[in-house]
Parts: structure tokens; C-alpha cells; sequence
């Protein structure tokens, strides 16, 4: 049966501008060249370790994916990763829902970060116009141009603006593909639905973003390196806009984890980093890495030589690597990223350090 629905269009949307931000990107970034606080002994034999493997892994052209939660761009380490990407000491990033709009509001205002508590308490959260607004539409004009969820969002920076097709056109489309591509025609729709709701005039839509230079997306768009974003529906303040369209990110989310699928089909003797990312990075990486085996060993080559790095705050009340799974019985059992990737086989190494220590050092020690 049909149930109340809550109306997006009846939202008193404010322009970003009005909100007040946390983080300021070009006064909180984390340059490169920063030198990181000491690292525990265990977590600085981490690093040694995982650069070292990172270093075997590029030359032999395997995958090295960084797969990272939010606090990553929130912390101002957007330079720190554009500079891993140039140096091709990386192959693929990954990051959750958040993760992308943090880095896509660095890239247009250069500041993010609103107060959460306060803005709940005003019917404020996550109701501005202009993140609303163009990631979503950047999400559905992407859908139709065949690119993925972080793919969208960073050309949107990368070109500042977006092409808006005529109507007309879309209607010959959703006919043409009908039979032939029905995913195409599909797309098309959804675009020619927001369109029409939203009034748009067709042609180019220009979207100047001043501060694109600490946008993450914005550079794996231009380096031609896969940005694929893993969000959740309702975890976003982009689904609090009516410009949200969920076919449109289901078709970019999927394309999105197909391509993380395929990166993990060339980890042996490659490198996953899984940074500060509690849920989402080993609740897709299983599946990613079970689909993966499957298709090796059909091939009579199974993946066992993948090296897993997990980066968090929480002190580690268990040894996974000498005592291997803990009892259901003891709290660490309950820590997702470390009991997920543990099963995984290949080498697991945690390093509980700041995201920020932790990447400044790697990034030292590979310079090194």
C-alpha cells in the first residue's frame, strides 16, 4: 500500500553561503612536505612495512587502493592525497558517501564541515542549495553519460559546469534505446524528468570552483585514475534535496562498485589501505574480494597474496595477527574493520595512528 511521504519541494533550502563552517581548506590543509607527530613503534613498523610493499607492488603494476572515511578530506589531507596520485604510488581511491560531498564542497567554496547539533535544532542540517543541487545533478547528468558516482562529481569540478541536453533530444533518445539499451533510455528519462521539474535551459552550465586545486575527485578525473564513491541511501545530506534522484545513484554507485571490483581482481602482491572507514570499506571489499576469487579460480589462480593495512584511532585490545578472530564474547570481536579484513586471508597489519600521521609518514617514506 502507498504510504505519506515526506515533500522535498515544501523545504525552506538556504544558499550555502549563510552556513557557517568548521574546516577551512586553505587554512586547515595538510601539506606534504608537513612532518607528521611520532608515530608508536608498532605503527611506525607499519608503515616501513606498507611502503615497502607499495613500492614492490608498483613495479610489478598491481593494484595499490586507498579506501578512506570522510575525516580523510575533513582533515585537510586532500594535498597529501593529490600527491599520491601524481607520483602514481596509488591506482584507485575510494570513500563513502560523505567522503564525496566533503571534497566537493572544499572544491566550490573551500570550506565544509557545518555544526550538526546546532542545525538539526534549526531544521538546518544539511539543507543548502548549492550541494543539493549540483552534486545530485552532476550524479543524474553522469548516470546518462555512462560515468560512475565520484567520476560524475569530479568532472563536474575538473570542468567547472556541466551540459545540459535539450529535451527534444532526450525524447528521441528514450525512443531510439527503448529496445536496443533500455538502461540508456532509462538514464535519459531521469534526466529529462529533472530537467522539466527543475526548468533547466539546455547547453553548458557553467560552475565556477575556486578552490579545485585541493579538489580530490577534480584530480583523479584529470589523472584518468578511478574516484569511486560508496554512499548509502538516507546516510547523505544530498538526499535532503529535491534534486535528489535515487535511480540516478543507484546506476553511479553500481558502476562505482563494479570498478572497485575490478581493482580488487588485481590485489595479489598488491596493497588495499583502509583508512579510518569503520563500515563501508570492509562491508564492500568482501563482497568485492569473494567475487574476485571467484573468477581467479575459475582460472586455477586464487588471490593469497594481498596485503591489508587498517588505519583507525581505537587502541587494538586484541593481537589479530598472532591470535587471529577473537570470541564473540570479547569486545574487539564487534570491531567490523579489523574482524571483516582479518577473514580475508592475505596479511593484515592494523596501525591505530591519526589518518593524517599516518599518510604524512607514508608518504615520507615513500619519497624515501
Amino acid at each position: 500500500m502507498p504510504y505519506a511521504q515526506l515533500d522535498r519541494h515544501a523545504l525552506r533550502i538556504k544558499p550555502l553561503k549563510e552556513r557557517k563552517n568548521k574546516v577551512l581548506i586553505e587554512r586547515d590543509q595538510v601539506s606534504p612536505e608537513s612532518v607528521p607527530r611520532p608515530l608508536s613503534a608498532a605503527a611506525a613498523a607499519v608503515v616501513e612495512e606498507v611502503a615497502a610493499r607499495m613500492k614492490r607492488a608498483r613495479a610489478a603494476g598491481r593494484s595499490i587502493m586507498l579506501v578512506f572515511g570522510a575525516h580523510t578530506i575533513k582533515n585537510g589531507l586532500a594535498p597529501v592525497l593529490i600527491r599520491l596520485m601524481e607520483e602514481g604510488w596509488v591506482t584507485h581511491l575510494a570513500t563513502n558517501g560523505a567522503g564525496i560531498i566533503h571534497d566537493w564542497e572544499f572544491s566550490f567554496q573551500g570550506a565544509s564541515s557545518e555544526d550538526v547539533r546546532a542545525n538539526v535544532r534549526r531544521g538546518e542540517f544539511g539543507i543548502w542549495q548549492e550541494t543539493g543541487f549540483y552534486i545530485n545533478l552532476a550524479i543524474v547528468v553522469g548516470a546518462y553519460e555512462g560515468m560512475g558516482y565520484g567520476e560524475s562529481v569530479g568532472a563536474l569540478v575538473h570542468n567547472e559546469g556541466l551540459t545540459i541536453p535539450a529535451p527534444a533530444e532526450l525524447e528521441r533518445e528514450i525512443i531510439r534505446e527503448a529496445t536496443a539499451c533500455p538502461e540508456r533510455a532509462a538514464a535519459a528519462a531521469d534526466l529529462l524528468d529533472v530537467i522539466r521539474r527543475f526548468a533547466l535551459p539546455p547547453g553548458r552550465m557553467t560552475v565556477p570552483h575556486s578552490f579545485k586545486r585541493f579538489g580530490v575527485q577534480a584530480a583523479a578525473y584529470r589523472l584518468r585514475m578511478p574516484f569511486t564513491g560508496h554512499p548509502m541511501i538516507g546516510h547523505d545530506i544530498i538526499y535532503n534535496h529535491p534534486m535528489n534522484h535515487g535511480a540516478a545513484i543507484g546506476r553511479t554507485a553500481l558502476r562505482d562498485f563494479l570498478t572497485f571490483a575490478h581493482g580488487v581482481t588485481n590485489l595479489d602482491d598488491g596493497v588495499y589501505l583502509s583508512v579510518g572507514s569503520a563500515v563501508m570499506s570492509p562491508m564492500i571489499f568482501e563482497k568485492a574480494l569473494s567475487m574476485a576469487q571467484n573468477l581467479a579460480l575459475q582460472k586455477g589462480q586464487p588471490i593469497t597474496r594481498h596485503f591489508i593495512t587498517v588505519v583507525d584511532l581505537a587502541e587494538s585490545s586484541w593481537d589479530w595477527q598472532k591470535d587471529g578472530e577473537p570470541p564473540q564474547d570479547h569486545p574487539a570481536y564487534y570491531l567490523r574493520y579489523c574482524k571483516s579484513f582479518s577473514r580475508m586471508g592475505g596479511v593484515m597489519r592494523y596501525a591505530s595512528c591519526d589518518n593524517r600521521d599516518f599518510l604524512l609518514a607514508l608518504s615520507t617514506a615513500l619519497k624515501d
